[in-house]
């Protein structure tokens, strides 16, 4: 069963003093429907850098999933990572593809371009990566590190994948910020 999420947003009022502008569930939770117990809930992004902070801000996590920030953006997002199933080690490269293609990110997927998970991908982002609850394995092309409630990482563009090897549900709170490669590294990816 998902949990929702609490977001708090501030804002200003007509005489510009600050103020909370909304107090509740973050209005975007993504449920996987082949597997109710991995959920994601978007809780704010940004579309431009600097971002625009006005007295009110719009709802910007409406609309359809989507893996990454905006161009010059960035994302907030907290995910629930169950157990990982046996599932998912039997993926096939496609099924990976089309995983990634549900995030609107097909071309994120590296498994059977030598990524060594089927959840294995590549994103052009730095991400924050806060374990808040539980703990879970990060694979690298080689090496891979555990991760537990309180421990931060820093992911740098690297080919990554999230694997729960405990028995216990894993909560995470990803920051992502949009990036791009340099042109060297950029060279080795094509």
């Amino acid at each position: 069963m998902a949990r929702q999420f609490r977001r708090v947003v501030t804002g200003h009022d007509a005489n510009g003093k600050a103020v909370v502008v909304s107090d509740g569930p973050a209005p975007f939770l993504h449920v996987n429907p082949n597997e109710p117990d991995w959920y994601s809930a978007d809780i704010w992004r940004t579309g431009e850098m600097p971002a625009q902070i006005s007295a009110v801000s719009s709802e910007p996590t409406l609309g359809s999933r989507r893996q990454l920030p905006a161009k010059n953006g960035t994302v907030i997002r907290i995910n629930h990572f169950p157990p990982e199933p046996e599932a998912v080690r039997r993926m096939t490269p496609e099924d990976s593809r089309r995983a990634f293609a549900a995030l609107g990110n097909e071309n994120a997927a590296t498994f059977g371009k030598g990524g060594r998970h089927p959840l294995m991908h590549r994103t052009e982002t730095i991400d924050y990566a806060i374990v808040l609850s539980g703990e879970i394995t990060m694979l690298l092309d080689e090496g891979e590190v555990l991760l537990k409630a309180g421990d931060v990482l820093v992911q740098c563009g690297t080919n990554h994948a999230w694997s729960n090897r405990s028995n216990a549900p894993c909560v995470v709170a990803f920051i992502l910020i949009d990036g791009k490669f340099d042109s060297a590294l950029a060279q080795q990816f094509a």
